[in-house]
């Protein structure tokens, strides 16, 4: 029986998307991962069928992926690796939100695709949630703010999903929440969700890509549930990475991993 689990995550878009190196990037994600000692790896904005081979082709001791098929994708851009054996799998879409005035009709579009994906891992017996909520283009996640009403409505989802699952959980992934605001705060306090990095992750979103002037902020999360605790993190990819044919940043985001004691399992 395994008492232990690796668990990462990791956004792999590269902004902007013209000029990406995607090919590049995804081989190389996927050829760290696999020198890593990582169990399982959640990505996020696995958009299409060929971004999942560029990743698989080079983590092939990660025999197990867990997703949910649809004509252009993985569902919810969402796709977990493993070198676990998995139990089962199922893919939660958010479903629709409330009315929020001045929402682009693109990301009502992108939000209606949103959901989790629940990977339950056969031994340890611990399920994990990956997730991507649609994004906040404005940077601002007061209350006032257009985006309020469906972050509140796709958090509140998630935390349906996260009370359904068997415990020992972690869940992962690309929040598209700041970590101080009222929302994630009020999505921690209806979970009881622990945060595996305990409020010390840095600003896991480049400030690169941000608009001159603004700030960066800690919007990526490995948070945990039941008899599970982190016995040690890491923040990944924190500069500049070699690629095919040159350097450059793997992704927009920073990668986060997580050693994770399961004795409750």
């Amino acid at each position: 029986m395994h008492t232990s689990v690796t668990v990462a995550s990791l956004n792999i878009r590269g902004v902007p998307l013209t000029g990406s190196r995607l090919t590049a990037r995804c081989q190389a994600i996927g050829a760290f991962f696999e020198a890593s000692d990582a169990d399982v790896v959640c990505f996020q904005e696995v958009h299409t069928y060929y971004h999942l081979r560029q990743l698989a082709r080079q983590m092939p001791s990660f025999r197990y992926a867990s997703f949910r098929r649809t004509l252009p994708g993985p569902a919810g851009d969402v796709v977990t690796f493993s070198r676990l054996p998995m139990s089962a799998t199922a893919y939660h879409g958010f479903g629709a939100f409330p009315h929020a005035p001045g929402i682009p009709s693109l990301t009502r579009l992108r939000a209606r695709m949103k959901g989790a994906l629940v990977t339950r891992l056969a031994d340890p017996a611990v399920s994990v949630v990956n997730t991507h909520p649609v994004a906040n283009t404005d940077g601002d996640w007061s209350p006032a703010n257009r985006f309020s009403p469906v972050h509140r409505a796709q958090l509140a989802a998630l935390a349906r999903v996260v009370r359904s699952v068997p415990v020992p959980a972690v869940v992962c992934g690309d929040f598209n929440v700041d970590r101080d605001s009222v929302l994630f705060g009020e999505f921690i306090a209806g979970t009881a969700l622990d945060d595996a990095f305990e409020g010390r992750c840095p600003a896991t979103f480049r400030a690169e890509y941000l608009p001159t002037g603004e700030m960066p902020h800690c919007i990526d999360f490995i948070l945990t549930a039941g008899e599970i605790k982190a016995e040690d993190t890491e923040v990944l990819f924190t500069g500049v990475q070699v690629l095919r044919g040159g350097t450059g940043y793997f992704s927009d985001h920073l990668g986060l991993l997580a050693r994770l004691n399961c004795l409750g399992a």
